[in-house]
């Protein structure tokens, strides 16, 4: 076996020498360059050469990694006898592509379950597996392929993208390389080495928002009944909500402090996986030396149900901090504009000089006059709308100090939640014909949250602890 790897070393290093000579002719090569053709043609050629240099490189020093540091070898080797099912199989040559889209061997060690050699997905390459290398494909890769299938409208712009960089994928590898990476994120999102990341960030004297809202995307599900004349299996699109959370620090003025990235999540599984979400958040993170904290939202039901647990087991946990809850203000406003229309004595003129004051007393922290302005209003009728809004006013009384808030420097309204419910769903996961499987576009949602506010690197190492948690 020993034959064989020094046989694959000496393989990557005549190719890299093969390479530095089509470098080296390139340079020499007297060419005219006469437009903007021949330009991007040279240019393309220049690319593709230092994309295969690249990852011949990158698998000569994968190659003497595994071959040359012993420490680094007894260190696979002790975290595959941490499997007692496993059993060393030997050297194995690994097929692995790399970012520049070429695809090289690498002599690893297979360490396979009883009775179970040559079935795939029974064991694995603990010296890869190290190195990050997943569906045999390198870290930095395997990271550009699902952040081009997360960042773009669909995974067929992504499969044009990698492929006009020199990397061809079809769009089943992208979808399987991007499920699998937002699987291992998921799975290592309680690892030591990521809670130790978000607990460095300084949150000292720190104002911090929580909120939460839903969106809307289309889930396809499988319908009984015969088969299409094509002979395709028969399904249904329902509407689904996915609920996203958001977790943001304010400054004085209560704008968004951009010196701290906001923590974006978001799940299709319902209220309580949500806001397990929130509290696992919320227990990583740093509160010991938070200054206030504000839960802001719209008047749903579910919402404040769980908010009242979250802080319950805040309380619990010893957090010391101000707490607040706030019902945003333009949901508020609407909710008057909706309780002014059904009043239809009233001119459009009068509806708008009644809003409009009602506004005013919110702003001013005299809600209870507002309700007091809603009664009088419905008195006598019999409208079901204008007891609706009503009741909406009466039941989230203590979320309306807006005044109080505003004087402490704390935002009054939700457009943070607002406009990541826009970036992260409506604008990939929504679409009248995109129709999803549930664990797909739970995976793209997660993927999305943490793309969206400029986490992908909290993503990355999420990804290496989860796929060295599931090796096995």
């Amino acid at each position: 076996m020993q034959v064989d790897t020094e046989r694959n070393v000496n393989e990557l290093d005549a190719r890299i020498q093969a390479v530095n000579n089509r470098l080296s002719e390139c340079i020499t090569r007297k060419c005219v360059i006469a437009d903007e053709v021949a330009l991007e043609q040279f240019e393309r050629e220049i690319r593709l050469i230092f994309n295969e240099l690249g990852d011949l490189i990158t698998a000569q020093k994968i190659q003497q990694q595994i071959d040359t540091n012993e420490e680094f070898r007894d260190q696979c080797t002790q975290f595959a006898r941490s499997f007692k099912s496993l059993v060393n199989k030997g050297r194995v040559v690994v097929w692995v592509r790399f970012s520049g889209g070429t695809q090289l061997p690498i002599h690893a060690t297979y360490w396979s379950r009883k009775r179970a050699a040559g079935k795939r997905g029974k064991g694995l390459y603990p010296e890869l597996y190290f190195l990050g290398i997943h569906d045999h494909c390198s870290p930095f890769l395997v990271s550009e392929v699902a952040k081009a299938a997360t960042a773009l409208c669909s995974f067929e712009e992504a499969r044009h993208m990698l492929e006009t960089r020199g990397c061809p994928l079809d769009i089943k590898t992208i979808r399987r390389i991007t499920k699998h990476f937002a699987a291992r994120a998921r799975a290592g999102q309680k690892a030591e080495d990521v809670v130790e990341i978000l607990r460095s960030e300084n949150l000292q004297g720190r104002k911090i928002v929580i909120s939460t809202d839903g969106g809307r995307l289309r889930i396809r599900r499988p319908k009984q009944g015969k088969r299409t004349r094509k002979n395709r299996s028969r399904y249904q699109t329902d509407w689904r909500e996915p609920k996203l959370l958001i977790i943001y620090v304010v400054n004085d003025t209560g704008r968004v402090d951009k010196k701290v990235l906001p923590l974006v999540d978001g799940t299709l599984k319902g209220p309580e996986a949500l806001f397990g979400l929130l509290y696992c958040y919320l227990y990583t993170i740093d509160l010991s030396s938070v200054k206030q904290m504000l839960f802001v939202a719209d008047g749903a039901a579910w919402i404040w149900k769980s908010v009242r647990l979250v802080r319950a087991m805040l309380k619990m946990s010893g957090l010391e901090c101000k707490i607040f809850e706030l019902i945003d203000f333009y949901h508020a406003v609407q909710h008057l504009h909706e309780f002014a229309k059904h009043k239809g004595k009233w001119s459009a003129k009068q509806r708008k000089q009644w809003v409009s004051r009602q506004k005013k007393l919110l702003k001013g922290g005299q809600a209870e006059q507002v309700i007091a302005n809603m009664k009088a209003v419905t008195t006598g009728s019999k409208s079901k709308v204008l007891r609706r809004e009503l009741e909406y006013f009466v039941k989230n009384k203590t979320r309306l100090s807006y005044n109080e808030l505003s004087a402490l420097g704390m935002p009054i309204g939700s457009g943070a939640i607002e406009s990541a419910v826009r970036r992260i769903i409506n604008l990939r996961l929504k679409s009248p014909c995109i129709f999803w499987n549930e664990d797909t576009a739970e995976e793209m949602l997660f993927l999305r949250a943490y793309y969206k506010s400029g986490r992908w690197g909290l993503l990355k190492k999420m990804a290496y602890c989860g796929g060295l948690r599931n090796a096995a």
